[in-house]
């Protein structure tokens, strides 16, 4: 199963990126071997995780997510807090 997650950076910006496990890749991101945009803006927290199902869906996910504007994220993001 594949996941579509959202990272909040210590300089306050958001990062999309999918995975099968979530938290491994958050301490891969947070160690410095994740994405190399992630790297330098510690601290990560994790904001967002979405189940997406095939690598496919995931990518297509992503791309949406992705296209979004900041303040769309960000209700994404509440969305789910708010649950």
């Amino acid at each position: 199963m594949w996941y579509l997650y959202i990272l909040k950076c210590g300089d306050g910006s958001l990062y999309t990126g999918i995975t099968t496990d979530v938290d491994k890749r958050l301490e891969a991101h947070r160690s410095g071997k994740g994405a190399k945009y992630t790297r330098g803006r510690a601290p990560l927290e994790l904001k967002y995780r979405e189940l997406c199902g095939t690598h496919s869906q995931a990518l297509k996910r992503e791309l949406e997510v992705k296209g979004l504007t900041r303040e769309e994220k960000q209700a994404l993001i509440a969305s789910v807090s708010s649950e």
